[in-house]
């Protein structure tokens, strides 16, 4: 066993390092300079650090190479080289027997759609780092401080292509949430289904706010669970930023967790060798217990924001089959022209109607499924949030869907056919991504349970030779006609009960096969399904806009105890008499909101249909301001609201506010012509020394969709050629963006220089690191902690300008 992997089998507190930024400004660190620059140029000062540390109590050590990809460092360095160099100066400082973590930190890109960045270029950006910290002697890669769920996903996966170390995922959130809406159980499940050998959470905030953090973590997995706390929260003080928790508080607070269960220990922003010290001595002979939890689910899938859990004690669970073009000419024409507003259409209905899975497919003829099915995965993610089921015979076009999906897709399915388990078993094992054991092997279909199960046997083993492990498979029952083979029925549940009798595993179906070529169809479903759920079938694929389905569904999960005071059966059918519907479920995340379609379409995102509807409200006489004024603005203002609310995250705040610049955009022409005067300008940048935009980007999206003209500076932008471009453009107001400790302090130049010039713009300042307290020490006018509230701030103050 690797030795990392063994010390965190022990049942020790495996104590981790502090914060490195903070102790190299202290031996000459410039603000805004790359600290991986410093250390290429002072590597004895870094091993001083990593020695310090281990000298501490610290088991593990991180290297300084936190920024070092192709993205981060400075023109010049050569990114194999910065990692194998720091790795190996970690790995001189501390001897054998500490161990290096790799460190690897965010790119400041975001993956498409919120990005411009594929998947698998992200990947290989992420292959060239960590080829680099392998060579010169980690012992694990750690990702530290993902914000985004496809991200830390692409250093997993990057890693599994690039060497053989173990790998570690550590999230940052805020108020129990990432950047991108996802939940320390999404990220704790979704990660446990690819297989990492550690998950955590560092950075954002102190002790106190990570505890929940960790208990939501604990409370859904068995992988070790590493926490890293700041020193508090940053201060300014005489121009330095300043954490001041001191030692003894903050090794008392973060020790408590090894009590919980939390295996790993340290230290982030504003953490010494004096806090790991005081750490390393309250933990010492003390150990996480392994506390015994509640039935697992036998496999769970996600989204960005949501899990399906799938098992015995579980609700059976709906696996929508409508995005599929068989039988529907409409959608296979829209697939072939690679548009996706019917499959949209499909998901909203079936999401609506209570199904928890989407699964999808668009195999067609003259459909490319490699381009087509990445496209549909891309629109279904930006506008939902539920989990979808990848359905596709071609193993590149399932390549590609998995490449843009953002979590863990079910995927359907793999087969005893040649080589089918080989090809996908280890991309489902890489990526994450359970999937359905379909029990066919070669042309004979198998009609008895003992045939099946004999297939099923074989695939098991196939499956375990390629390490694949059993939390990621689904296995389907087979459901066949009874009407050509009357035992079909019964062979069914014989294997659905063996399956979960012998193996544990959770059984799925194609539930309408079973009456094909029968009348009262529904009838036969309905009935059969019930049986099935008795048996212990944990879901099925169907259609669930079909009511007696889930009439029967909703009565079986009552009579099996898993509706608790029959609470859900009540609410849908409190007023039912035979035949009517029950009462809608609740809606699909784009939620069902009134207003007219126009502003629907941006509230829900729907950037294709967005221009046409404009287009014959304008043809049937509407006035283009009153659109945009009336309908749009206002709808963009909902969507901030439901973001500002949680009920949207920055996926969908993107996808709308794309919506509304597509559908301005449209129009902007007879708005133009009409002489519409566009509102007050206001210049955005990243302030000097800093190179990270993410945040000042959705910022001035959001501003553009309000009407304001936004002049963009991009990043590391020095504050005399902001200032210059404000009295140029003449613009009401400045945003700045700092997102570094080290160059929040360069904010403050601004708001100096727009003093001494007696402008009369305001300065608007936001960033992680950044607070209203600050903005109010350096004399700022205004400060927003989102894109939602930058648009508030920004028009208080472009109102303060002009004198209303």
């Amino acid at each position: 066993m690797n030795g990392f992997r063994a010390a965190l089998a022990a049942d020790g507190i495996l104590i981790f390092d502090g914060g490195m930024g903070s102790l190299l400004q202290r031996r000459g660190l410039a603000p805004g300079q790359s600290p991986e620059e410093f250390g290429m140029a002072h590597p004895e000062i870094i091993a001083d650090i990593h020695a310090g540390y281990a000298c501490s109590g610290s088991r593990v050590v991180t290297t300084n190479t936190f920024g070092a990809t192709r993205y981060k460092l400075p023109a010049g360095l050569d990114v194999f080289a910065v990692n194998e160099l720091m790795a190996r100066t970690a790995r001189r400082a501390v001897g054998g027997g500490v161990f290096v973590a790799g460190s690897v930190g965010p790119t400041g890109k975001m993956v498409h759609p919120l990005g411009d960045i594929s998947f698998r270029g992200l990947v290989e950006v992420f292959k060239e780092q960590i080829r680099g910290l392998a060579a010169g002697g980690a012992d694990v890669i750690l990702a530290e401080t993902q914000f985004d769920l496809a991200e830390a996903r692409a250093v997993v996966v990057a890693a599994r292509e690039a060497c053989d170390l173990p790998v570690g995922v550590s999230m940052t959130f805020e108020d129990g949430v990432s950047l991108t809406g996802t939940t320390p159980e999404v990220f704790a499940l979704t990660m446990g289904n690819m297989g990492v050998d550690f998950i955590g959470s560092n950075c954002s905030a102190g002790p106190e706010q990570l505890v929940q953090v960790a208990r939501a973590m604990l409370e859904v997995s068995d992988l070790p669970v590493l926490i890293q706390p700041n020193a508090g929260l940053p201060e300014l003080v005489d121009g330095r930023t300043v954490f001041r928790l001191q030692p003894e508080p903050f090794a008392e607070a973060v020790s408590v967790l090894a009590a919980e269960g939390v295996r790993c220990l340290g230290g982030c922003c504003g953490t010494t060798p004096d806090h790991i010290r005081v750490l390393a001595a309250l933990c010492e002979g003390k150990f996480a217990p392994r506390p015994e939890r509640g039935n697992r689910p036998c496999l769970v899938v996600s989204s960005r924001s949501e899990t399906v859990e799938f098992g015995f004690d579980r609700p059976c669970r709906i696996i929508g089959e409508r995005i599929n073009p068989t039988g529907k000419a409409d959608l296979t024409a829209e697939l072939q022209r690679l548009e996706t507003r019917r499959v949209l259409a499909l998901a909203e209905e079936q999401a609506a109607q209570g199904a928890a899975v989407l699964d999808v497919n668009v195999g067609a003829p003259m459909v490319d499924e490699t381009r087509m099915l990445p496209l549909a995965v891309t629109a279904l993610t930006s506008a939902l949030s539920i989990p979808l089921c990848l359905d596709t015979s071609n193993p590149e076009a399932m390549r590609a869907g998995l490449d843009v999906y953002p979590a863990s897709p079910l995927v359907n399915s793999i087969s005893g056919e040649a080589d089918r388990m080989e090809v996908l078993g280890p991309l489902c094992r890489d990526y994450g991504a359970p999937f359905i054991l379909l029990p066919i092997k070669g042309r004979k279909l198998p009609v008895t349970a003992a045939e099946r199960l004999a297939i099923i046997e074989e695939l098991l083993l196939r499956a375990e030779a390629l390490r694949i492990p059993k939390n990621l498979i689904l296995v389907d029952a087979l459901a066949l006609t009874v009407s050509s083979k009357p035992e079909a029925a019964t062979a069914c549940l014989e294997v659905i009960r063996h399956c979960r009798e012998r193996w544990g595993l959770a059984a799925t179906m194609g539930l309408s096969n079973i009456s094909f070529g029968l009348p009262a169809r529904d009838l036969v479903n309905s009935t059969f399904l019930g049986m099935a759920v008795g048996a212990g079938m944990a879901s099925f694929i169907a259609n669930p806009n079909t009511v007696r389905l889930r009439e029967t569904l909703a009565a079986a999960e009552l009579l099996l105890g898993r509706d608790p005071q029959a609470r859900n059966f009540i609410d849908s059918y409190s007023g039912w008499t035979p035949g009517s519907a029950p009462a809608p479920a609740a809606p699909a995340a784009s939620g069902a909101e009134e207003g007219s379609a126009v502003a629907l379409a941006v509230v829900r995102g729907q950037k294709d249909r967005i221009a046409d509807l404009l287009a014959e409200r304008i043809a049937a006489g509407d006035d283009p301001f009153a659109l945009v004024d009336g309908e749009m603005i206002p709808a963009i203002a909902t969507v901030g609201e439901k973001y500002e609310r949680k009920e949207y995250f920055l996926p969908q705040l993107l996808l709308c506010a794309e919506t509304m610049q597509t559908g301005f955009d449209s129009i902007r022409h007879l708005l133009v012509r009409e002489g519409q005067d566009a509102k007050a300008t206001i210049v955005m940048a990243t302030v000097e020394g800093d190179i990270h935009d993410i945040g000042k980007n959705i910022v001035c999206l959001m501003l553009r969709n309000f009407g304001y003209v936004v002049v963009d500076l991009g990043k590391d932008v020095r504050a005399e050629d902001i200032v210059r471009t404000a009295e140029e453009k003449h613009a009401a107001v400045i945003g700045l963006s700092a997102l570094m400790t080290t160059t929040m302090v360069r904010m403050e130049d601004t708001v100096r220089l727009v003093r001494e010039r007696g402008l009369t713009c305001r300065v608007m300042i936001g960033g992680a690191v950044v607070s209203q307290a600050y903005a109010d020490l350096i004399g700022a006018h205004g400060y927003a902690d989102d894109a939602v509230a930058a648009v508030r701030v920004a028009t208080r103050l472009c109102r303060e300008v002009a004198g209303e």
